[in-house]
């Protein structure tokens, strides 16, 4: 009995597969069959002037990787609304509106995590504490319990050592703000613009330099942020919810597929393409649009990709594992009650 259902399953997903006519990634024909679906999100070309093996380097988390401790559950005690924006909720946290660009370097899983990190230390510093944390020091100098570098890491990794070392500040490419602003230069995703193109070339992974830029004070070590304590979040819709009401924030990972590289608008769910790669995204508030339920996540691709650089994505239905990994945690706040 169970073989003949094991291959039922396997014909019904054969059935699946060629019901879906194949498009080539990044194509006109990609954009107009998720248009003429009439689903609840709409396409358009984000990466015009871009290599495919370019970007799929951008989705360099590793999905399914280690886990921290999973926080206690919470959302029992929490009255949540409908809809709930971070950057609405905490006006005086401006990381919360940044998009960042993570450059040639499959470093999401480290954006992910100093964004949100940025975020959490205004959030529980009543907005006292404005500061933009390093992705450059995480992705250079968490060696092998965050992953590899620019080709690939762990989340979890990422929490873990902002806890355990410390990470410094750091603003955007050639911005000169913070101790160790980012190094590795943004990329034109289009034809026409002002930045070099794309290519599929694989940025080094910037070597571990423990010293601010020239010019910048306090020390490395004195400007060293610390959290307090990092978690995974359960695997439940209002448990994440409840987080991000809470605490601000959190880091997700989901499986990115092709016709996510084309999203514009609305609220998306795979409906062609294979899988690209796993990607880490910030999470920062969820709500309800024409009756699909989303979450509200912000980007590392720059403005130009998506709703300049914010998607919307299914909630409540783990698409695309979006609700399995989420991480958290909470910044050390004593320290900065000393500063202030």
């Amino acid at each position: 009995m169970w073989q003949s259902v094991s291959a039922l399953c396997v014909l019904v997903t054969l059935v699946s597969a060629r019901s879906v006519p194949y498009f080539a990634p990044l194509s006109h024909d990609l954009v107009n069959y998720i248009n003429k679906l009439n689903t609840t999100w709409q396409a358009g070309h984000n990466f015009r002037n871009t290599d495919m093996s370019y970007v799929k380097k951008l989705c360099g988390t590793f999905l399914h990787g280690p886990k921290l401790p999973v926080r206690a559950e919470f959302a029992g005690d929490v009255n949540l609304p409908d809809s709930f924006d971070s950057r609405a909720q905490w006006p005086n946290c401006p990381t919360i509106n940044e998009i960042r660009d993570q450059g040639s370097c499959g470093s999401c899983w480290a954006f992910g995590a100093v964004e949100a990190i940025s975020d959490r230390v205004c959030v529980h510093t009543n907005g006292k504490i404005n500061v933009e944390i390093s992705a450059e020091d995480l992705l250079s100098c968490c060696g092998f319990k965050c992953g590899m570098g620019c080709n690939g890491g762990y989340p979890s990794g990422a929490w873990a050592y902002w806890t355990e070392e410390g990470l410094v500040s750091g603003g955007l490419y050639d911005s000169h703000v913070g101790c160790r602003p980012y190094s590795i230069p943004p990329c034109e995703h289009h034809i026409n613009g002002s930045r070099p193109s794309c290519t599929g070339e694989q940025g080094d992974t910037p070597r571990c330099d423990r010293h601010c830029e020239a010019g910048y004070s306090p020390s490395y070590e004195s400007d060293k942020h610390f959290g307090a304590t990092s978690y995974n979040v359960p695997r439940s819709e209002k448990e994440i919810m409840a987080e991000i009401y809470k605490n601000g924030p959190v880091e997700g990972a989901f499986a990115v597929y092709e016709d996510f590289l084309m999203y514009k608008s609305g609220v998306y769910q795979h409906v062609s393409g294979g899988e690209v790669g796993g990607h880490a995204i910030r999470i920062l508030g969820w709500g309800v649009e024409n009756g699909t339920p989303y979450w509200l996540a912000a980007n590392s691709w720059n403005t130009d990709w998506g709703d300049n650089g914010f998607f919307k994505i299914l909630r409540g239905q783990d698409h695309c594992g979006i609700e399995s990994e989420i991480v958290a945690g909470i910044p050390k706040t004593e320290l900065y009650w000393k500063r202030i």
